[in-house]
């Protein structure tokens, strides 16, 4: 008996979840990924990277090259290598080590490393939360159907931006802060979204009147976007309501699971 598995139980362990080698494998990369994650942050805090800067460096470069390894294992064990190459998760693998090397010949690079923390993804298929997918789903096509409407909303809110940041480039004008239209806009934006950095205000009794006006519609326009994607989620629960009260031809009986497969009342397929 070999000490070493075959390639196709590697293959197994490394892409499924189905056993216990598998999912202690799946585990040890995510504390993986959590324990280079917290290295970064911590790495990031100046008083903690003069104290433990070089233990820092060392454990990140560790970290990276079992990432490197485990992303040539899962490219050596893929039928489909170039399908894993541009696949999402393999992409993101590819990040996962890229910023280290980057680091190299950039300073500060290493912090992108923090994409490593799309690979927490992963625990979606490892604790099994698939069951959620569907309300993921839901969501998804609520958003995909409201895209139109957000996109003729934000056009709107652009316009109002452009608009209002004009009249108050006109009104305020440089000596008050609203150096250019650009400038101006930028202080819309701002005043619109309810954000209200403080660093341009008006000064002008006009331009307190136009501030006041762009703060209501603020508030106003908040309430849009969030309007229509609730229109768009209902709509979709309502078609899936639709979906799960579909009947039976042989008892006509409805009120099924949306998952059924058979009827619950007389055993016949749906």
């Amino acid at each position: 008996m070999s000490l070493f598995p075959t390639k196709a139980r590697l293959a197994h362990i490394v892409f499924e979840h189905n056993d216990k080698a598998s999912k202690n494998f799946d585990l040890a990369v995510l504390v993986l990924i959590l324990a280079s994650l917290i290295v970064v942050i911590l790495d990031s805090e100046p008083s903690l990277n003069i104290k433990y800067h070089r233990e820092f460096l060392i454990l990140e470069w560790v970290f990276t090259i079992m990432f490197a390894v485990e992303y040539g294992l899962r490219l050596w064990l893929s039928k489909k290598k170039w399908g894993y190459v541009f696949s999402f998760y393999g992409v993101v693998d590819l990040l996962a080590i890229i910023p280290t090397f980057l680091s190299l010949f950039l300073a500060n690079t290493q912090f992108l490393v923090v994409i490593r923390g799309l690979r927490l993804l992963r625990v979606v298929r490892i604790l099994k939360l698939g069951r959620y997918m569907k309300e993921a789903e839901t969501l998804k096509t609520a958003m995909r159907n409201s895209r139109t409407k957000i996109q003729l909303f934000l056009g709107s809110v652009m316009t109002i931006v452009l608009i209002m940041g004009t009249v108050m480039f006109i009104v305020e004008g440089p000596s008050n802060g609203f150096t250019s239209i650009g400038m101006s806009m930028y202080w819309a934006i701002v005043t619109l979204t309810t954000v209200g950095f403080g660093d341009i205000t008006p000064i002008t009794p006009w331009g307190k009147f136009f501030a006041s006006v762009i703060m209501l519609l603020g508030y106003a326009i908040i309430a849009v976007p969030t309007g229509i994607v609730t229109s768009e989620l209902t709509s979709a629960r309502f078609k899936e309501d639709k979906i799960r009260e579909k009947e039976c031809k042989s008892c006509n009986q409805s009120g099924h699971d949306k998952d059924a497969a058979y009827c619950k009342y007389c055993g016949e397929k749906l």
